[in-house]
């Protein structure tokens, strides 16, 4: 069901925000009428994020910005800020992930996961933070089910997720003196993203089974996550924060640890 939420006029920077999940929550916000920033590496895929979010009537840009680099994300917001000014919603969904056991991982494959994801995570909250509209301003990290449920060939993205679970909760405490609200959105099984490509069995009996072991019997989509994005980021949720919050149908982390082992089975044989 897509519930209409009003952002006209906020500023929303959703880095990542040029494919999958976070391509959705870019989407979402552009509908209910937000300037939306988007950013990720990738030139092309930022060229084709914005000629995408420009067709809901919303202003849009894009910047090109690894999260890893420090100084490029502080010029990336700095650009965003300059053009659309304070930020009212920040989304920080960039990450990284292959399937690997921890004696077969590389020194640099840990380190390239945890940098994108924990460490990417960090550099855009605090880079972020002399730009954001605060009080008021809402802060939404994508997390993972890997943060707190250990899982065979994930225990780079397992340690990596359990700091960005952390760092919201930290986040909170701190921002929240001066009205930011910090929270977590750990995706279950979502439909047609990179993710799934990587960590499903694939195949008509790969997503049979994937379904099955969600109690709501469904894959979720990006709206999903992006509806949840839009409520966290509303005044309803005013008193929400630090919260990490499982978007999966119904307890499905346990589902994506049978999906992972599943889909390293697949690639074995």
């Amino acid at each position: 069901m897509d519930i209409r939420f009003d952002f006209s006029g906020r500023h929303v920077f959703v880095f990542g925000g040029t494919t999958g999940i976070n391509l959705g929550i870019a989407k979402a916000f552009a509908r209910s009428g937000a300037r939306v920033c988007v950013a990720s590496r990738r030139q092309e895929n930022v060229d084709a994020a914005v000629a995408a979010l420009g067709q809901f009537g919303s202003e849009v840009m894009g910047v090109t910005a690894d999260v890893r680099d420090f100084d490029a994300v502080g010029a990336a917001l700095a650009r965003a800020h300059a053009h659309f000014g304070p930020i009212d919603i920040l989304v920080s969904g960039a990450a990284g992930n292959f399937l690997a056991e921890a004696n077969d991982l590389s020194s640099n494959g840990f380190k390239v996961v945890v940098d994108i994801d924990l460490n990417g995570t960090f550099h855009v909250m605090r880079q972020a933070f002399e730009y954001l509209a605060r009080p008021g301003a809402s802060v939404i990290n994508i997390t993972a089910p890997q943060s707190m449920i250990p899982m065979r060939y994930q225990s780079h993205v397992c340690a990596a997720k359990a700091g960005v679970d952390q760092l919201t909760r930290v986040l909170a405490i701190e921002w929240g003196e001066v009205g930011v609200r910090v929270n977590a959105i750990s995706p279950g099984p979502i439909a047609g993203t990179e993710g799934m490509k990587r960590l499903a069995p694939q195949g008509a009996e790969g997503d049979a089974a994937v379904i099955g072991s969600v109690p709501l019997k469904r894959m979720g989509s990006p709206e999903d996550i992006a509806q949840l994005a839009m409520f966290l980021a509303s005044s309803g949720a005013s008193y929400i924060s630090g919260a990490i919050i499982p978007c999966d149908g119904g307890g499905a982390s346990e589902s994506i640890k049978s999906m992972v082992e599943a889909a390293a089975a697949q690639q074995k044989m």
